[in-house]
């Protein structure tokens, strides 16, 4: 099965709440939320209060992704205001091991994110810890932007390593998706899709939720 997020950073925040309805209506299964500080990404995203007005509507579990430094000391706040699920990246976290701990004892799923340079191989010695890995398959900041190719070769190389040591860790990947590069990826072994830029400026955003997710 593949997991569709779309992903809000690409949504009109002037009707919010409208495209949160949407994405409850529609076949996607996560609402992945950006959060940017504009230090370890180049932009500033939405912060706490956001993801608490998403989470009051909406009725698909909240993947945030926080693209930030010193993630440690948001985790409790960001786990409060309602995610199912917390993206640390791992060029952020020295002490990967205690930050991964610390999401699952706020009873939140845990994931790491990968940078488009960053081997998967840095990951062998915490795969069986964590339940899903995102894979940037464009440079984190902003949305809309190319894809990445080299993604799909990674995907494999996490799928074999996953195998191994955790079947039942997801593999998530970020950016450029459309149908032609959701197709290499779900060959690939990817779960879980997020979509922000393809969706949300489409013609009908829930019909192109709905063909992604049948892909």
């Amino acid at each position: 099965m593949t997991y569709i997020a779309p992903s809000i950073l690409s949504a009109d925040f002037n009707q919010l709440g409208k495209d949160i309805m949407m994405i409850n209506e529609s076949e996607a299964d996560f609402i992945h939320c950006d959060i940017m500080d504009g230090v370890f990404v180049p932009n500033i995203s939405f912060g706490i209060p956001i993801v608490e007005h998403v989470k009051r509507i909406a009725t698909k579990p909240l993947d945030v992704h926080l693209m930030i430094i010193d993630p440690d000391k948001y985790i409790e706040e960001f786990s409060k205001a309602g995610a199912s699920w917390l993206t640390v990246h791992y060029e952020t976290c020295p002490h990967l091991h205690r930050t991964v701990n610390y999401i699952k004892e706020q009873g939140v799923k845990a994931s790491v994110c990968l940078n488009p340079h960053t081997p998967v191989s840095v990951l062998e010695n915490i795969i069986s810890e964590i339940d899903m890995v995102l894979l940037m398959s464009v440079n984190p900041g902003f949305g809309g932007q190319e894809f990445i190719p080299l993604t799909v070769r990674k995907v494999k190389e996490l799928k074999k390593m996953i195998r191994d040591y955790n079947p039942g860790c997801l593999i998530e990947v970020d950016g450029g998706v459309n149908y032609e590069t959701g197709k290499m990826l779900i060959d690939a072994g990817t779960d879980v899709l997020v979509a922000g830029s393809f969706v949300f400026k489409s013609d009908d955003p829930a019909d192109t939720i709905a063909r992604l997710k049948r892909m």
